[in-house]
């Protein structure tokens, strides 16, 4: 009897060996648990330089007209600057544009018949960058005063820039990385785990909204220009190991 059951207890403990040796490996080859978070990093912040474009036209039938019109505009333009503290070396005059003027001539019964020349359109335009905001901001509202000289002046909205941005985005990725690093500690707390090291960081899009403006985030990233006063954010998307 006992030379039939020590085979037979072999086998069984070759078995048991199997089954926890293969359990073992199993567990060991599983992957850690991990906790994915994702921070934010948010600030306000108000720009301080400035870009303010605009031009202005003349049309004549003679080009020299035309020219000689235009450069009187230039200079009562830069002197209108000059008057609200825009020193001419902050003022870039571009090119002149010119363009032939035509009128399409059609018949009673709607057939075209050519064009006529009518004259010549020439314009320039202007643009000044400035970190004196609040005065550019101020002319761009004020310039429909060069009407007054007979001046067809076109102001475009001013567009508003930050020239500390690189400094301010390093400042988003430090807070937006310690928020998701307080995230992933209040998970592992609340599920009884311990916090791990951190396996992978990812930053998300950088974004620069308008205050209130109600601006959507984009994909691709918003960078926001019309508005002086504006909002930076920025995600981080952390995953930790948890024990």
């Amino acid at each position: 009897m006992k030379n039939n059951a020590s085979p037979f207890l072999f086998a069984l403990a070759i078995v048991v060996s199997s089954i926890i040796l293969g359990y073992a490996v199993i567990n060991r080859n599983q992957p850690q648990g991990t906790i994915n978070v994702t921070g934010l990093g948010e600030s306000n912040f108000t720009s301080d330089l400035i870009v303010w474009e605009g031009n202005f036209s003349r049309e004549s039938t003679n080009l020299q007209n035309a020219y000689s019109d235009l450069d009187r505009d230039r200079k009562a333009v830069e002197a209108y600057l000059n008057s609200k503290g825009i020193d001419s070396n902050q003022i870039v005059f571009n090119a002149v544009s010119t363009n032939q003027q035509y009128r399409q001539n059609y018949s009673d019964d709607g057939r075209y018949l050519g064009q006529t020349f009518t004259g010549y359109q020439l314009s320039q335009s202007l643009k000044i960058e400035s970190k004196e905001v609040e005065k550019v901001e101020k002319i761009s509202r004020e310039v429909t005063e060069l009407l007054n000289q007979g001046i067809t002046f076109y102001s475009q909205a001013p567009r508003y820039y930050y020239t500390e941005l690189e400094s301010l985005k390093l400042e988003m990725i430090a807070k937006a990385t310690e928020d998701a690093r307080i995230r992933a500690e209040r998970i592992a707390e609340n599920s009884k785990g311990k916090l791990g090291d951190l396996i992978s960081a990812n930053m998300g899009i950088f974004q620069i909204t308008g205050q209130n403006s109600g601006e959507d985030y984009s994909w691709g990233g918003t960078f926001n220009t019309a508005d002086k006063n504006k909002t930076a954010s920025i995600t981080m998307k952390l995953v930790f190991e948890a024990d």
